[in-house]
């Protein structure tokens, strides 16, 4: 089933909601994991959620995608409701213009195919779309900015990212994000193991994280796995600076301006909206209120919000 074919099959979409309530599905496809949630259409109240694995439409072969796809969805739409989803809206990590738009869309008609769903409206959009969409009252122009395990920005334009700035991943970019903090602590502990920098109380977390504190067990770590896994360490600088530690603090006052100089890239207007999302930027995000004493001279105020799926739910519900 292609995406047109399921397009052509609003009217049994249409049909299967008049036979019960009305419902809409959100799906949040991210580099990690794949995140489903059935929603009332007209009140948008959560009637199921479903996860599974990984949803990057660039690195995830289209079957393995489909069949993460189908198993959020299958868990979330009890079958008793699938004849009545009127829309599904997706997000996809690496599903921007460019990237693998394509290969989500032709995952997800697979997918929904598999699960007997036939919605009368298919979208998809990339990250940045429905992260900007979470939005209070889901906004149609402005800017997002996520720093979770990465970092990366966007203008969003008819609710659509119509330019990025950084998301460049671990090894070119991701400034400010969770993975950018943790390599920071690991540096910052091995300088003041050396002499090069002063002392700091991140040095017994993450020598217990290390396995050990001499410089040994911390390059060890830091070059035993994937590079993204340091994002992990991330709250171990919040902890410390909490702690009152000066070095944890400078890393995220640095951080926060990395996110900034991330934001003013996209030659901001004040006043427009700024939704903020991730990690570190979410509701009570340890980054928040930093990034926040930096915009205020653009005169944009951050908006947080929890997740994508909130707006790929809202996206949604939109032409109910």
């Amino acid at each position: 089933m292609n995406e047109s074919g399921i397009q052509a099959g609003a009217a049994a979409g249409a049909a299967g909601a008049v036979a019960g309530r009305a419902v809409v599905v959100g799906l949040d496809a991210g580099g990690t994991r794949t995140r489903a949630r059935l929603a009332d259409a007209a009140t948008g109240e959560t009637l199921g959620e479903g996860a599974s694995g990984p949803g990057n439409a660039l690195s995830v072969p289209r079957d393995a995608l489909a069949r993460n796809l189908a198993a959020a969805v299958g868990r979330a739409v009890p079958r008793g409701r699938r004849g009545a989803v009127l829309a599904v809206v997706a997000g996809f990590a690496g599903g921007g213009p460019g990237g693998g738009r394509d290969n989500a869309r032709t995952a997800l008609a697979e997918a929904l195919g598999a699960t007997g769903i036939v919605p009368g409206r298919v979208e998809v959009y990339g990250d940045a779309d429905i992260a900007f969409a979470s939005g209070p009252g889901t906004p149609t122009d402005g800017l997002v900015l996520i720093a979770g395990t990465g970092a990366a920005a966007a203008r969003v334009e008819r609710r659509r990212a119509v330019l990025t700035v950084d998301g460049d991943g671990w090894l070119l970019g991701d400034g400010g994000s969770g993975f950018w903090l943790g390599r920071e602590a690991l540096r910052a502990v091995l300088r003041s193991l050396d002499g090069r920098g002063p002392a700091t109380a991140l040095a017994g977390p993450v020598g217990e994280l290390c396995g050990g504190l001499s410089k040994e067990d911390i390059v060890g770590y830091g070059y035993g796995g994937h590079p993204v896994r340091l994002a992990a360490l991330s709250p171990l600088v919040v902890d410390a600076e909490r702690a009152g530690d000066a070095v944890a603090r400078e890393l995220l006052d640095r951080a926060a301006g990395e996110l900034a100089a991330t934001v003013e890239a996209l030659a901001p207007r004040p006043g427009e909206p700024l939704v903020v999302t991730g990690g570190l930027l979410g509701p009570e995000g340890p980054l928040l209120p930093r990034l926040a004493a930096h915009t205020t001279a653009l005169g944009l105020t951050p908006l947080p919000s929890s997740d994508g799926l909130t707006g790929a739910v809202a996206l949604a519900r939109l032409p109910y």
